[in-house]
């Protein structure tokens, strides 16, 4: 019997939201990774996707606006055992957190970062977000953002990312095979997914993207440079073609192999050290 992922919650996005679709396809690749409620947790921001923490039946931490992935990072160094997963929107993860973004791509965390990219900020009514296009209209961009948007999935591929993906809120069953393949990939992965703000966006609606997005069919994911073209097809068309699926994959060792103080397994399960030990290595110090 599948087991159930919700929490009895009902999510607090807006009717219509694309956020509903990446919950069901987060309950998706739980139930099809067989996971373990007692050893997965899930690490949100702040934000209107970053409140599906609630809505999840598993361990969560509601965190600090942008600062999901240190938090997560920590969980995951101080126990292996744990299934640790990222879910944030994109102001969140590529504004205030776009440092943390980087430096945790970089480290190759095995963590998986879900995306809810909606170019917009929906908790605060509309204003545009690194991700809003050039000519977006909201209520800090009145007159069109002339600002040139973030590309989070080159940004990613360059950083160290190991597994780099997008997805379309539209498309749940789509996206949730691209959830549950970053969560078993050993390394970091980001998940980047268009989730519709049907409140405050009404450029990037469903429709919009219907038109454009498509799914990449015989691209290369080991070669790097092809990753690269492919995410910044949609600007190089205009926006008038946006790739879905796996652009990058690649295996390397994990932050948590390379560490000498983690090999010998989580910290969890190392000792204390001694009150001797202690002073013994402030001396060292000295």
């Amino acid at each position: 019997m599948p087991i159930n992922f919700s929490s009895g919650v009902k999510p607090i996005f807006c009717p219509g939201c694309g956020d509903f679709g990446v919950y069901a396809a987060l309950t998706k690749a739980f139930q099809d990774l067989g996971l373990d409620k007692d050893m997965l947790l899930v690490v949100t921001g702040i934000g209107c996707s970053s409140s599906i923490v609630q809505a999840l039946g598993c361990y969560g931490i509601h965190s600090l606006h942008g600062r999901l992935l240190p938090v997560a990072t920590g969980a995951r160094l101080a126990n292996h055992d744990l299934t640790v997963v990222g879910v944030g929107g994109d102001g969140d993860g590529y504004g205030i957190g776009s440092a943390h973004f980087l430096h945790t791509a970089r480290r190759n965390i095995d963590i998986a970062y879900v995306v809810m990219n909606n170019q917009t900020y929906g908790l605060t009514t509309g204003q545009t977000s690194p991700t809003g296009q050039k000519g977006y209209k909201t209520k800090s961009t009145p007159f069109g953002n002339i600002e040139n948007p973030i590309n989070p999935l080159a940004i990613a591929i360059s950083a160290g990312a190991t597994y780099v993906a997008r997805g379309f809120s539209g498309d749940p069953v789509h996206l949730a095979g691209l959830i549950k393949d970053g969560i078993a990939h050993k390394g970091f992965a980001l998940i980047d997914v268009f989730s519709p703000c049907v409140t405050f966006n009404h450029m990037n609606t469903y429709d919009w993207f219907r038109e454009r997005v498509y799914k990449m069919d015989g691209h290369d994911v080991a070669d790097k440079g092809a990753a690269l073209k492919k995410a910044f097809e949609e600007e190089e068309t205009g926006y008038a073609k946006l790739p879905l699926g796996l652009f990058y994959r690649a295996e390397k060792p994990t932050y948590e192999e390379q560490d000498i103080t983690l090999r010998s397994g989580a910290l969890i399960g190392q000792p204390m050290p001694t009150k001797e030990q202690v002073l013994a290595m402030l001396q060292e110090n000295v």
